[in-house]
C-alpha cells in the first residue's frame, strides 16, 4: 500500500497524461514555491523606484502584487493549453519578469517617477506584448537563426545568471541586515541536504517532491528556530533588527481572506520615450523564451522544440505581456527557475503544473494564501534555488553539445559567453557608453549573450560538414 503510495504515476513523464490529483497537487505546488518570490520581486522594486512603495500608495501596491499572482496563473494556463496560435502547449510556468528591471527603473528616472512613470511602463508594455505576439507568429522563417549552438548558449546563460540570486537567497537576502550569517547559511543547507536525501533516497512520487518536501521542512525547521534562538540582533549602529530567517505571522494574520482583481489600477499612458527602450527589451526577451523553451523541451523530454512550440510559446509572452499591463503588472514572461525545476525533476505533465496556476489564481483571490508563501525565508528558497538553477546550466550544455562541437560552434558559444555574458554581468565597464547601449547590453548577461551569439551564428561561415547536414533536412522538409 505504502509502496503504491510513492510510485509516480508513469503520466507524470508526459505532457498529456491524466494524473491523480494527489500527485499533481504538491507536484504543481512545488512550482509555486520556487517562483512565488520572484514573481513578487520586480514589481516591488518597479514601485519602489516610481515612489510608489510609501503609505500613501500602500493599498495600490498590494493590489498591484494581488493581481500579478492571478495573472501569473491565467497566462500559465494560457501556455499550457493554448487558445488557437497564442500558446506553446509547452511546461513553462509563467510569471513577472525581471529582465525589465534594468529598462524600467531608467523610464522611471527620465519620466520623473510617480503614477505617471508607472502608467508610461505599462503603457509600453501593452505595445511591446502586442509586437511580441506578432513576432512569434512569424517566428517559423526565423527558426534558422536559433539553432542548438544558439538556444543553448542562451539557455546558458540564464542558467549562469540565475545561480548569482540562488546563492543571494542562501545567504538570506542580500539586503538583509543579516545577510550571510551563520543561522541563514545553516537554514539553507539543511533544505539543500534534504532534497539531496529524498531525491535520491526516495523513489517515484516522493524523489520527484523532493523541492517541495525540502521547503516544507525548511518552514518547520525556521519555526523551531525560531522558538529556540533570538530573533532579533542589533545592527553597528545600535538599531534592532529582525533576523531574515524568522516566519512573520503577522503578515498572514493581517491579510484578508478574499479580494477580487482591479482592472487598470494604474491609467496605462503612451509615451515614446518610455516604448521605445521597451520594445527593444521585447525582442530580446522572445530570444530568452525561445531558449527557455528550449532548455524545457531538452531537460524534460530529451528533444528540441518544435516551431510550433516555440511561435505559440513567445505569442504566449506577448499576449500575456499585454494582458498583464490591463491589470497594471509588468511584463509575464516564462521562469527560468521552473525550467530548472521541470530539467530536476523530468516531470512535464501539464496537469500537475495546471495545479500550481491554479494556485497562483487563488493566491490572487484569497490574500492570506499568498501571505503564507510569501513569509518563506530567503534561505529556505536558497537552499532549492542553487540546485534548481544549476540545472538550467546542465540544460544549456546538453543542447549545445547536440550539434558536434566544431571549431565555429566553439567560437560561438566561447565569445558569446566570454564577451556577451561577462559585459553583462560587469555592467561598469558600459559606463562610457551611450545611455541606449547600456540599457540593452547592461541589465542581464543574458542580453549581450544572445545578441552575440545570434550575430556570430549569421556571420560565421559554415564549415562543409554542417552546410551538407542542412541541405539534407531542407530536403527532408520538403519530402
Amino acid at each position: 500500500m505504502n509502496k503504491n503510495a510513492n510510485t509516480l504515476a508513469p503520466e507524470a513523464f508526459t505532457f498529456d497524461g491524466k494524473m491523480p490529483l494527489k500527485q499533481a497537487i504538491p507536484l504543481g505546488l512545488q512550482h509555486v514555491l520556487a517562483m512565488f518570490v520572484g514573481n513578487l520581486t520586480p514589481l516591488i522594486i518597479i514601485t519602489g523606484a516610481c515612489g510608489m512603495a510609501t503609505e500613501e500608495f500602500a493599498s495600490l501596491q498590494i493590489s498591484l502584487l494581488q493581481n500579478a499572482m492571478l495573472v501569473a496563473g491565467l497566462v500559465t494556463l494560457l501556455q499550457l493549453f493554448a487558445i488557437g496560435p497564442i500558446g506553446g502547449n509547452v511546461p513553462i510556468i509563467m510569471g513577472t519578469s525581471s529582465g525589465f528591471i534594468g529598462v524600467f527603473k531608467s523610464v522611471a528616472a527620465t519620466m520623473g517617477g510617480g503614477v505617471l512613470a508607472y502608467g508610461a511602463i505599462m503603457g509600453a508594455s501593452i505595445i511591446g506584448g502586442l509586437f511580441e505576439t506578432v513576432l512569434g507568429f512569424f517566428l517559423k522563417p526565423l527558426r534558422k537563426f536559433f539553432p542548438p549552438v544558439v538556444t543553448g548558449t542562451v539557455v546558458l546563460s540564464i542558467g549562469l545568471s540565475l545561480i548569482s540570486v540562488g546563492v543571494n537567497s542562501f545567504g538570506g537576502g542580500n539586503t538583509a541586515v543579516d545577510f550571510g550569517s551563520l543561522e541563514n547559511l545553516l537554514l539553507a543547507i539543511f533544505v539543500l541536504v534534504v532534497i539531496l536525501v529524498v531525491k535520491h533516497v526516495g523513489k517515484g512520487f516522493l524523489s520527484s517532491s523532493a523541492i517541495l518536501i525540502g521547503i516544507v521542512v525548511g518552514y518547520i525547521a525556521a519555526g523551531v528556530m525560531g522558538l529556540v534562538l533570538p530573533t532579533t540582533g542589533v545592527t553597528a549602529e545600535g538599531v534592532e533588527y529582525t533576523k531574515a530567517w524568522v516566519l512573520n505571522w503577522n503578515k498572514v494574520a493581517e491579510a484578508s481572506w478574499f479580494a477580487l482583481p482591479k482592472l487598470m489600477p494604474v491609467k496605462p499612458v503612451f509615451d515614446m520615450r518610455a516604448i521605445i527602450p521597451v520594445l527593444v527589451m521585447f525582442v530580446v526577451t522572445a530570444v530568452e523564451t525561445v531558449g527557455d523553451i528550449s532548455g524545457v523541451i531538452v531537460g524534460g523530454m530529451d528533444r528540441e522544440a518544435t516551431d510550433k512550440e516555440l511561435s505559440g510559446g513567445v505569442a504566449c509572452d506577448g499576449f500575456g505581456s499585454s494582458f498583464a499591463a490591463l491589470f497594471g503588472v509588468l511584463p509575464n514572461t516564462s521562469f527560468s527557475q521552473n525550467v530548472g525545476l521541470v530539467s530536476l525533476t523530468k516531470v512535464v505533465n501539464r496537469y500537475a503544473l495546471a495545479t500550481g496556476a491554479i494556485f497562483l489564481v487563488l493566491c490572487g483571490l484569497i490574500p492570506k494564501l499568498a501571505a503564507l508563501v510569501s513569509m518563506m525565508p530567503q534561505a529556505v528558497l536558497g537552499g532549492a534555488a542553487v540546485m534548481m538553477f544549476s540545472s538550467i546550466v546542465v540544460s544549456g550544455i546538453q543542447l549545445i553539445t547536440r550539434d558536434p562541437l566544431t571549431a565555429r560552434n566553439l567560437s560561438i558559444v566561447s565569445v558569446a559567453l566570454g564577451l556577451g555574458y561577462g559585459i553583462g554581468a560587469n555592467p561598469a565597464v558600459l559606463s562610457g557608453a551611450p545611455q541606449v547601449i547600456q540599457l540593452i547590453f547592461g541589465g542581464s548577461g543574458i542580453v549581450p549573450a544572445a545578441i552575440v551569439a545570434i550575430l556570430l551564428n549569421v556571420l560565421l561561415p559554415q564549415e562543409k560538414e554542417e552546410v551538407k547536414a542542412a541541405a539534407e533536412e531542407a530536403v527532408e522538409e520538403k519530402a
